[in-house]
């Protein structure tokens, strides 16, 4: 599932302890717990870092901003947990899909259409965002800490998400039981599903 040998259980005390948390929320161990394996602290300041920036925004933002981000960067690991949450907290699968091929029929409103198109574009290419950018999310109803948590959202996604398609890290195979084929397919956008080896485990949460 790497590029690189990931350490088992015992290799230190703090990687037994990641990932019998890991295993604890998801049922399974993730790849992606794998991968920081060698390095549980980074592990853990990430998602120190990662409770920071949900803490000043709501559940669907935070998802819509990070859904943009990980297509931009062509994750589908981040992008298939991160469209599991959303159709936990009530997108449908059709509607999903039509966010992320972002069509006219996506369940989103202006305000969050500008929002993911800000995310992309944090994603693609930072120095390309201007003060206009900026303005038009204002002109949406949002101030300047808000765009701050927007920004914080979409970057710190670069991270996590170029981490795991550097080290080879493929996305779990429980999605292959946890989603539809179409919709599994639409997020998809990058390293393709591990296949199963055994019958998918219940799924947890994201990161």
């Amino acid at each position: 599932m790497a590029f690189i040998h990931t350490p088992n259980a015992s290799a230190s005390e703090k990687t037994t302890s990641m990932y019998a948390s890991a295993e604890a929320s998801y049922g399974y161990l993730p790849n992606m717990y794998r991968a920081f394996g060698h390095r549980p602290e980074v592990m853990e300041s990430w998602g120190a870092l990662l409770s920071s920036i949900r803490s000043h925004m709501s559940l669907r933002r935070y998802e819509l901003v990070t859904l943009a981000a990980a297509k931009e960067l062509k994750s589908s690991y981040c992008m298939l947990a991160h469209g599991s949450v959303l159709l936990r907290e009530g997108f449908t699968s059709d509607g999903l899909t039509a966010v992320v091929n972002e069509t006219e029929k996506a369940p989103i409103d202006a305000g969050e259409r500008a929002i993911m198109a800000f995310a992309a574009k944090v994603a693609r290419d930072a120095t390309s965002i201007t003060q206009q950018d900026i303005d038009g999310l204002k002109k949406h109803g949002l101030g300047d800490a808000e765009i701050f948590d927007v920004t914080a959202a979409a970057a710190a996604r670069c991270f996590f998400s170029k981490m795991l398609d550097a080290l080879g890290a493929a996305p779990d195979h429980a999605y292959i039981e946890r989603l539809e084929p179409n919709v599994r397919k639409a997020l998809s956008v990058g390293r393709e599903v591990e296949r199963p080896l055994t019958p998918a485990p219940p799924h947890g949460t994201s990161q």
